[in-house]
């Protein structure tokens, strides 16, 4: 079965890179247009929370929630792999259903733009 959010040209990786970088972007988000706004983030850290190194990989995802059973934590886990201390501002105040469920927001407005 196609998934509705996905152009059949488009693989499962594709679909989970997809996935990990729309919940990237909602963390991006939250840290840059609240936290750090509000003063809750020292500009040093927000800059390597937002830099190159503030990548995640489906493939090391996978892995991680084989061990932890939870996808948002493996995601996360991943994350704090890149930026390390700084990443303890990523994900303040929010559940894992608030980056899932605006992340799917994003895609649903994506694909209703196309």
């Amino acid at each position: 079965m196609i998934s509705p959010l996905r152009a059949p040209r488009d693989g499962a990786d594709l679909d989970q890179d997809a996935k990990y970088d729309a919940w990237l972007q909602v963390e991006l988000a939250v840290c840059v247009r609240v936290y750090s706004r509000r003063g809750l983030i020292p500009v040093d850290a927000l800059g390597r929370i937002q830099g190159p190194r503030a990548r995640v990989s489906a493939e090391r995802i996978d892995l991680i929630e084989a061990t932890t059973r939870h996808d948002v934590i493996a995601f996360l886990t991943n994350l704090e792999e890149g930026p390390g201390t700084d990443s303890r501002y990523v994900h303040m105040g929010l559940t894992s259903s608030d980056v899932v469920d605006t992340a799917l927001a994003l895609h649903l407005q994506q694909a209703s733009s196309c």
